[in-house]
């Protein structure tokens, strides 16, 4: 148990390239140059997620369309549905800048890697585990730029113009497509060197992270994000995270799901993807924009491993005693 608590080393390292950046900020001609690696690096990494996609594990969990109706539904309807809430009745005590970011956190996909692994510490339906956060990431290569287009960059300079759309297809669709394309010639080598290619997968995220940041800053966000206003983002997280927990249990229980398909709801429709949510928010947003928009989410992706370590261990006792 206490090594499933334990606090994550990507997190930290996450934390670190925040604090580089607030201190050694990129500007000027090398800031544009690292602008110019992150989409190379963007583009990559969706790349590796299409190539990493398994047709035949998708189709081996194909069948159980109530659970991921359920889960998608969570990821895509909950979610969005108490984000938007909240920015609604958050006027006068809730920094707009969080509300925002709080926003976006609850129009992107769930996880992949973590969904599957804590339905298998559940001793849960694991091939449906797969069809669900697979769908999910699929879905909202689609769903989440639309969502973000229409609720929070609709009237903002620049808008969500065809430049945008266009943006999307070529940095995200189009080495996504490429990339599951390419599984003939390239599925082997992925699967020899899984620890190297996660290793690219984080590589890529920091560097948004600290390109991020870096314009944040350079532009006054620790002026405008203050200790109170961490302290409410980590207070809103959790308040969210424990509302997404509940519903998800309490939809798959209503619709009769075994247990071993409730935890498949549970742990695809309760997380947020920082490895698609990170990314995302490059091209989504104008740098200055993308430091408040993403600190939400990093500290939400800590806060959801923890709290899924819990309850998938919990699942797997119950399941040791009914045998």
């Amino acid at each position: 148990m206490s090594k499933l608590l334990r606090l994550d080393p990507f997190l930290i390292a996450l934390l670190a390239t925040v604090a580089l950046a607030s201190l050694l900020p990129c500007a000027g001609p090398f800031a544009k140059v690292m602008a110019v690696v992150t989409d190379a690096g963007i583009a990559l990494l969706f790349f590796l997620h299409g190539a990493r996609l398994s047709r035949q594990a998708i189709l081996a969990g194909i069948g159980a369309w109530r659970i991921h109706v359920l889960a998608l539904a969570a990821t895509f309807v909950f979610f969005p549905t108490v984000g938007l809430l909240l920015r609604a009745v958050s006027h006068g005590w809730l920094n707009p800048v969080i509300a925002d970011g709080m926003l976006f956190l609850c129009l992107l996909p769930s996880t992949v890697q973590s969904s599957i692994a804590f339905t298998s510490i559940a001793r849960g339906n694991v091939p449906a585990a797969v069809c669900s956060a697979s769908a999910s990431n699929v879905l909202g290569i689609f769903v989440t730029p639309v969502l973000v287009g229409f609720f929070l960059l609709r009237g903002s300079a620049g808008g969500f113009s065809l430049d945008a759309v266009g943006a999307i297809m070529l940095q995200l669709l189009l080495p996504f497509g490429l990339g599951h394309l390419s599984r003939p010639l390239t599925a082997a080598f992925i699967a020899r060197h899984k620890e190297i290619l996660g290793k690219v997968d984080r590589g890529t995220i920091l560097l948004v992270v600290y390109t991020a940041f870096s314009a944040a800053v350079i532009e006054g966000l620790w002026t405008r994000y203050s200790l109170t206003d961490l302290a409410l983002t980590v207070g809103l997280n959790g308040a969210i995270l424990a509302l997404a927990l509940v519903f998800t249990t309490w939809s798959a229980r209503r619709a009769g799901l075994s247990t071993a398909d409730e935890t498949v709801v549970v742990f695809c429709g309760s997380k947020k993807s920082l490895a698609s949510g990170v990314p995302m928010a490059g091209v989504l947003f104008p740098p200055v924009l993308l430091g408040p928009m993403i600190l939400p989410l990093m500290l939400f992706h800590q806060m959801q491993l923890m709290a899924c370590a819990v309850l998938a261990q919990r699942y797997a006792e119950r399941a040791k005693d009914r045998k």
